[in-house]
C-alpha cells in the first residue's frame, strides 16, 4: 500500500485523457525513481503553465502569449481560416505543417442532447473575423460525427453572406485503410467523394 500523498497523486494523474489508474501509478512510480531529476522539472514546468497560459483572443487557441504563436506569424495566411472545435483539433493539424493559414477554435460543437447551442460557442467571433474582411476561404475542419457535421451545416449557412469561399476537408478512406473494415458511413462518403482518375 502506498501512502496517501502516493495515492492522490496516482489519482490525479489518473484524471488525465488517455491515462487510467494503472498507467497513473506506473507514472508515479517512475518519478518516484526519478524524483530528483524528473520531479523538480515537471514541477517547475507545470508552474510555469500554470502561470503564464492565456486563451488567444483572435483565434482561441491555448499559448503562453496573446495573440498566440500562430496568430502572431507572419508567414501565416491570414486570408485562410481553419475552424476546429477545439484546441486539440488545432494542435493535430497544424503538426501536419500543411495548413498555412490561421484557425478559429469554437470551442466544442453543436449538439441538442448536451444542450450546446450557436451562442455556446465562438461562432459570433469567427464571423466579425470575416466580416472584418481580408479573408478569403473558411476552411470546416469539423470531426466526421453527426454533431460534428450538423456544426459544420450551421457555419456554411452563416457564412454565405459573405464573399468567401467556404470548404471542407474531406472524408473517406483512410490512407492504408481495408474495405472491409471500414462502416457504411466512411464508404458512403468515400464514394459521394470519388473523383477522376489520372
Amino acid at each position: 500500500m502506498a501512502s496517501q500523498e502516493i495515492e492522490t497523486l496516482a489519482s490525479a494523474l489518473a484524471r488525465l485523457p488517455g491515462l487510467g489508474p494503472r498507467s497513473a501509478r506506473r507514472a508515479v512510480l517512475w518519478l518516484v525513481k526519478r524524483r530528483e531529476q524528473a520531479l523538480p522539472a515537471l514541477i517547475e514546468a507545470l508552474g510555469a503553465v500554470r502561470d503564464t497560459l492565456v486563451e488567444c483572443e483572435t483565434c482561441g487557441n491555448v499559448d503562453t502569449r496573446n495573440p498566440c504563436a500562430i496568430c502572431a506569424d507572419p508567414r501565416r495566411d491570414p486570408r485562410a481560416i481553419c475552424v476546429v472545435e477545439d484546441v486539440a483539433d488545432l494542435w493535430a493539424l497544424d503538426r501536419a505543417r500543411l495548413f498555412t493559414g490561421t484557425y478559429h477554435v469554437l470551442g466544442g460543437r453543436l449538439s441538442a442532447l448536451d444542450g450546446i447551442g450557436p451562442g455556446d460557442l465562438a461562432i459570433a467571433p469567427l464571423l466579425a473575423r470575416v466580416e472584418a474582411g481580408g479573408v478569403d476561404e473558411v476552411v470546416l475542419a469539423m470531426n466526421a460525427t453527426l454533431e460534428g457535421q450538423t456544426t459544420a451545416h450551421y457555419l456554411a449557412e452563416r457564412l454565405e453572406a459573405y464573399p468567401v469561399r467556404i470548404t471542407q476537408l474531406a472524408h473517406g478512406l483512410p490512407v492504408g485503410g481495408e474495405l472491409d473494415y471500414l462502416d457504411e458511413g466512411t464508404l458512403a462518403q468515400a464514394l459521394r467523394a470519388r473523383r477522376p482518375v489520372g
